[in-house]
């Protein structure tokens, strides 16, 4: 395989988390920019509040197959030119992934203002190592169904990302690559939910349901 394929599947993870599925749903079925309404973001979780259930569960799958699609080729196409399993292959897919999340963040299609990638995140954690991915989603879905707040469930969930890649380390040995991929989510999935950590401080964080403009 040519050596320039790595690199080229890193734009290709970039290309795959940069379909802009919020904005298009926006859009498609309600004639507006979803990045004008609610939060700004062109997420599901934004499209639920402006556009429906619907069309949010849509752009959640798309978010999701984007994050899980980006890690497997990778893997599938890398797999048969560097060292399978080793470290090196485990960095290219990684890089891969995150090359994903930064196109759904920074998309160069809407003027690199995207969503926060936490369904991206998800679909990636589901490509790269899914018991750890569905293990994510449990934790999101329990904080959820307890407190109604989107933002509150993902940063509860990434936060515990680390621990839980930990775990999976147990049955099957220290991987750096996906070590560190687990800490870099963690802060970039915070950091992109900053304004939401400050409302929540303040009592003022939306809860599912509700709608918020501004």
């Amino acid at each position: 395989m040519n050596a320039i394929t790595p690199w080229l599947l890193l734009l290709s993870g970039y290309l795959l988390g940069s379909i802009p599925s919020g904005w298009l749903a926006g859009r498609w079925l309600a004639g507006l920019d979803i990045r004008e309404h609610g939060s700004g973001s062109t997420g599901a979780t934004n499209v639920l509040r402006v556009v429906g259930k619907g069309p949010a569960l849509a752009v959640f799958l798309v978010d999701v197959l984007k994050g899980s699609a980006a890690v497997v080729l990778a893997r599938q196409l890398l797999g048969g030119a560097l060292l399978a399993g080793g470290w090196v292959l485990d960095a290219w897919v990684v890089a891969a992934g995150l090359a994903a999340l930064a196109g759904h963040i920074w998309p160069v299609w809407l003027g690199w203002k995207g969503g926060k990638a936490v369904a991206t995140g998800l679909g990636m954690l589901l490509g790269l190592a899914w018991p750890v991915g569905l293990a994510c989603f449990g934790i999101f879905l329990t904080v959820l169904s307890l407190s109604r707040i989107v933002s509150l469930s993902s940063v509860v969930a990434a936060l515990s990302l680390p621990l839980l890649m930990l775990g999976w380390f147990g049955s099957g040995g220290l991987r750096p690559a996906y070590l560190a991929l687990a800490l870099l989510t963690t802060a970039l999935v915070v950091w992109r939910h900053r304004a939401n950590l400050e409302r929540l401080l303040q009592g003022t964080e939306p809860k599912l349901g509700e709608k918020r403009e501004g």
